[in-house]
């Protein structure tokens, strides 16, 4: 809706070659995210360890700079229903003891709902060199646009009736989204010797953000820099233990005027201006984790970080709404591991983390005299987790000979209590937090391969509860009359989700790959109160793709290829 959080996620803290994509409020936009251009990705649970912040769900780290062993260069064009097509080149080297290459790509879709059609551009080029004999120098940059129009929503009735067509308010408007942004981050990193690491980094990266919203044309000038330092040493204990000491500290601090103009009739910038401010945000964290391994088994860690975020708003058009506030908090982390053998662990940790609210969740829309206005919303502390998770990997191969069975997986079970659950308040008009909430679950992965034939799958089970929730906004204009949500499922989470996938690739064709998959899960509720149920779904997907590339001559060239179809029953 008008007051989510669409387009960005929360809780998850995103890196891209070492550098936030998450803003100092939380919220990750994925503008400056090419997955053609992904390398290397590796996703850290829970808030199991020290070193980020402000991402009570963990963490995504995506690396797009390829360790080449020789040049090369790709062109994939990819072709697919309602309008879309995407066009991307890369291409990179080795030259001597350095590495560079980059990615292009070009993207757009007339969209399968009235009025959501997009384009999207994004570019990245990365190089690193070695300086010296043990330090290493990287360059990243980045940038792009994305434009989207927005159909917005519909109601039950519409729905019904063509899903397909747009808002007719939103239609009108013309609303939309115009980002430009980019990034460029230089990262150093110091061996002095064998037992000491410092890694420091620097980013800048601007953001000229435009849209149609809510009856306004806006405007939104930001720049988003910040840089850490990561110190690391490496000592063995005595005979049979070593240790890993990192202290750090990061910084990341984002800031741009903010401009709300009328709204032309032909959607775009109107000539009366309404708003005219200024709104900060600044994230600073210090760190310490210590990482003990003893012997061939055994694994501690243990850690704390200390996370000072702080919000800035200046009106310029009304002095008495500027304003500033922080959140601090510092959070423990524990974990312990134990590796029965090199390919089967089983693991234990518990981690506090923080949260602080998203920019829209502390800037309030106004109720027309109904409430009080301010800049920053009084309502809101920063959600506060302390997680528990136990859990057990293994990768295996059965049997002997030409085929033998290739076994792995996974499997956790995980309980996070929640403090100030953020929550939207008169229909999302403005957030407050509830009391208490309960997130317990179960995740479990797996893969089976013989020879051609391969079957994976993952299934999670949530239980995700309010344990404390009392509002007043059922009953707006009642002073003293409540409603006690405690007990009711957490809205938009649904209580199982699941993808399994079956593969064939025999060596008699070369290398070619069918996978069928199928993926779903159950209903959810929209609502705090748990009456407005979504129904769940479950697709089946079917893809043919070439491994390996065919080769082309004698110059190294290739060509390969993929064709897929999704929803192949055409489930509504």
């Amino acid at each position: 809706g008008d007051r989510s959080n669409a387009g960005t996620s929360r809780g998850v803290r995103v890196v891209l070659d070492g550098f936030p994509e998450t803003e100092p409020d939380g919220r990750t936009a994925f503008d400056l995210i090419d997955l053609t251009a992904v390398n290397r990705l590796e996703v850290i649970r829970s808030n199991a360890s020290a070193v980020w912040g402000n991402a009570a769900g963990g963490v995504v780290s995506i690396s797009s700079l390829r360790n080449a062993t020789r040049p090369y260069a790709t062109l994939d064009p990819t072709f697919g229903s309602f309008g879309f097509q995407r066009w991307s080149v890369s291409a990179g080297a080795q030259p001597g003891a350095g590495q560079v290459g980059g990615t292009a790509t070009w993207a757009r879709t007339d969209g399968w709902r009235t009025h959501s059609a997009g384009e999207r551009f994004l570019a990245n080029a990365a190089v690193s060199v070695a300086v010296g004999a043990r330090n290493r120098l990287g360059v990243f940059a980045t940038g792009g646009f994305n434009r989207y129009d927005i159909p917005g929503p519909l109601t039950a009735e519409q729905v019904e009736d063509d899903p397909t067509q747009a808002n007719p308010v939103y239609a009108s408007r013309e609303e939309r989204r115009d980002n430009t942004l980019g990034r460029l981050g230089v990262v150093y990193e110091i061996h002095p010797g064998d037992q000491h690491e410092l890694r420091t980094s620097l980013f800048v990266g601007p953001k000229f953000l435009q849209r149609s919203e809510r009856g306004t044309f806006r405007d939104f000038t930001r720049y988003h820099v910040g840089g850490s330092a990561i110190y690391r040493y490496r000592t063995p204990i005595g005979s049979n233990a070593a240790s890993v000491l990192s202290v750090g500290v990061d910084e990341a601090y984002q800031d741009g005027a903010i401009l709300f103009y009328s709204l032309a009739p032909d959607g775009g910038r109107g000539d009366t201006l309404r708003t005219n401010k200024r709104e900060g945000a600044n994230n600073f964290g210090l760190f310490v984790q210590e990482e003990l391994a003893v012997g061939e088994h055994w694994g501690f860690s243990a850690g704390a970080r200390y996370d000072n975020i702080t919000y800035y708003v200046e009106d310029f058009l009304d002095r008495g709404l500027s304003a500033a506030r922080s959140f601090t908090r510092v959070s423990p982390k524990l974990g312990i591991n134990y590796r029965r053998t090199p390919t089967h662990a089983f693991y234990a940790s518990i981690g506090g983390g923080v949260e602080a609210p998203a920019g829209n969740e502390t800037d309030p829309a106004s109720t027309f005299g109904q409430d009080s206005v301010y800049a920053i919303n009084p309502l809101l502390d920063p959600i506060l987790s302390t997680s528990f998770e136990v859990g057990t990997k293994q990768v295996a191969t059965i049997g002997d000979g030409r085929a033998p069975w290739e076994v792995s997986y996974d499997a956790a079970v995980y309980y996070t209590d929640v403090r100030n659950e953020i929550v939207p308040y008169r229909g999302g008009r403005f957030y407050f937090t509830a009391g208490q909430a309960g997130r317990a679950g179960v995740e479990l992965g797996g893969r089976v391969a013989r020879g051609p034939l391969a079957v994976q799958a993952a299934f999670t089970y949530n239980h995700h509860r309010y344990l404390d929730y009392t509002v007043d906004s059922v009953h707006y204009g009642k002073p003293g009359a409540t409603a006690d949500y405690s007990g009711n499922k957490v809205v938009g989470i649904p209580d199982w989700t699941w993808s399994t996938g079956l593969s064939y690739a025999p060596a008699a064709l070369g290398g070619l790959r069918t996978q069928l998959t199928w993926q779903g899960s159950t209903d959810y509720f929209a609502d705090d109160a748990n009456t407005i149920r979504v129904e769940g779904y479950g697709i089946l997907n079917l893809s043919l793709a070439l491994d390996q590339p065919i080769a082309i001559g004698r110059g190294g060239f290739g060509v390969r290829g993929s064709i897929g179809i999704n929803n192949l029953l055409d489930a509504a």
